[in-house]
């Protein structure tokens, strides 16, 4: 069996997928975060945006979603819903050009107008990787393996480039951004300063240095010397493949990092051709398949798409190559407003120590030396120092991600962390449901107050269960109550 009929199949199955995750993401969590009442309320950020472009097509052309046309919570809602249906379509087996191109347009929807809690680099990635399947699947008919649509391999060469671009992208701003990643001991700190660490990130964060060095060569080996060998004869390609999924498949295993990893993987799939999934088919089946497909033909439509397809990723190719030539690199970034083709990037600078902001309430008077604050625990990162790092990819929890960022030395508060305690002051149900089940789930605190605290990964040895050992380093917010947020943020 030959060409790509298989490899289609595959890597329909793991991009339904990640589209299951990332509208499951959007039904669970964006009221809370992105919702009239949330944190950081969408429909407010879109009243902004078509203030500042004064016409309503200029602030569509500036941030194209179909959430111009309503965005209430209903909308948001509803358009969760139908995404992770469709998602779910394709996960089983049924995609064609209609329910791939409303996939893209619905989830571009979600991301243009979720702000910072969707401004990471898999998003941009899920919007090109979803963008070049709608030229990937058939027209019309569903099925998975439409006799007159085969698959396309201009589009699967596209994947590759899309691959080539992930990856070298990554290579390089580590190069360029922290001399730790040049010394070999940027995972001496990683482990443990990540955003999300699991359980197996304790045991690796308790190697030796040698060893955090023969894993940062193997990510140079991966992200700096095997793109180039994606284009090359079908062995370099396909060993270049196979390095780069066992890479994102080690990068899964030691830390939480969204669907970034698994997406990956998705997209390097389009390194294989049928001549890799054929053995694994009963010769049955695979004799069957064969004679289905073998007559085959893409019409000169498709042919003409694809060949446009690639005319237009070519040019807008241009910005993102030249971003990844330059000494200012950045990474994680669109050069136009659909997200059809961006530049990427991952861990260019690496945190040495771990802060973390602690957040307490407290159903007494605040004022009182004796009163007794309890702490909220996040579902995901760090918190009481006895609780087991969570599993959680290729599910993600924004607000616990976005915390991250708060805790570094130096940040600025920033509003949604106001309205978070805020909201935690209110009672707000959906806000607290955002957290870890604990205190203040049934009535609202009296007061809250938040406390930064420098973590560490315990070592083996150590008599102790706990997973990390903490020090206190400051106070963060003093005791507030409701009035004390409506003064700061009127």
């Amino acid at each position: 069996m030959s060409g790509y009929w298989l490899t289609r199949f595959v890597f329909l199955r793991l991009l339904g997928l990640v589209y299951t995750i990332a509208f499951l993401m959007v039904v669970f969590q964006w009221r809370p975060l992105l919702g009239s009442d949330g944190l950081l309320p969408a429909a407010f950020f879109l009243d902004a945006v078509r203030a500042a472009q004064g016409r309503d097509l200029a602030a569509f052309v500036r941030l194209p979603s179909l959430f111009w046309l309503d965005a209430s919570d209903t909308a948001f809602l509803v358009g969760g819903y139908a995404g992770l249906g469709l998602s779910l379509l394709v996960l089983f087996g049924l995609a064609n050009l209609p329910i791939l191109l409303a996939l893209w347009f619905l989830y571009m929807s979600f991301v243009h107008v979720g702000q910072i809690f969707y401004g990471y680099g898999w998003e941009t990635l899920l919007l090109e990787t979803g963008f070049l399947a709608v030229f990937l699947v058939p027209p019309w008919r569903a099925g998975p393996f439409p006799k007159r649509s085969p698959p396309s391999p201009v589009v699967i060469l596209l994947l590759r480039w899309l691959v080539f671009r992930l990856m070298l992208g990554a290579g390089l701003i580590k190069l360029r951004g922290d001399p730790c990643w040049r010394d070999l001991t940027c995972l001496v700190y990683h482990y443990a300063t990540q955003p999300n660490p699991n359980p197996l990130s304790w045991y690796l964060h308790q190697a030796p240095v040698w060893f955090h060095k023969v894993e940062v060569l193997f990510n140079h080996l991966v992200e700096l010397v095997v793109p180039f060998f994606l284009f090359g004869p079908r062995r370099a390609r396909l060993a270049a493949g196979a390095l780069v999924v066992l890479f994102q498949a080690l990068l899964i295993l030691s830390g939480n990092l969204s669907f970034l990893n698994w997406l990956t993987i998705a997209v390097a799939v389009a390194c294989f051709d049928d001549g890799v999934f054929a053995p694994l088919l009963p010769t049955s089946v695979r004799a069957r398949l064969d004679r289905h497909v073998s007559e085959a033909a893409e019409t000169k439509a498709r042919r003409l798409a694809s060949y446009a397809l690639a005319s237009l990723v070519a040019f807008l190719s241009l910005d993102p190559v030249m971003n990844m030539l330059s000494p200012g690199q950045v990474m994680n970034t669109s050069f136009d407003p659909f997200d059809l083709v961006n530049t990427y990037g991952a861990f260019g600078s690496i945190g040495r120590e771990r802060y973390e902001i602690v957040l307490e309430g407290t159903g007494d008077d605040p004022a009182d030396t004796a009163a007794r604050w309890v702490e909220y625990d996040f579902k995901c990162k760090p918190g009481t120092p006895e609780r087991r790092p969570c599993w959680i990819s290729p599910y993600h929890y924004r607000l616990d991600w976005q915390m991250w960022f708060q805790d570094m030395p130096g940040a600025a508060v920033e509003p949604w962390f106001l309205h978070l305690v805020a909201k935690l002051l209110e009672g707000d149900r959906a806000v607290r449901a955002l957290l870890a089940p604990g205190p203040f789930e049934d009535h609202a605190p009296r007061a809250i107050r938040a406390r930064y605290y420098r973590y560490e990964f315990t070592r083996l040895g150590q008599p102790t269960r706990a997973w990390w050992k903490r020090t206190l380093v400051g106070e963060y917010l003093p005791p507030l109550v409701r009035d004390d947020l409506r003064a700061m943020n009127p």
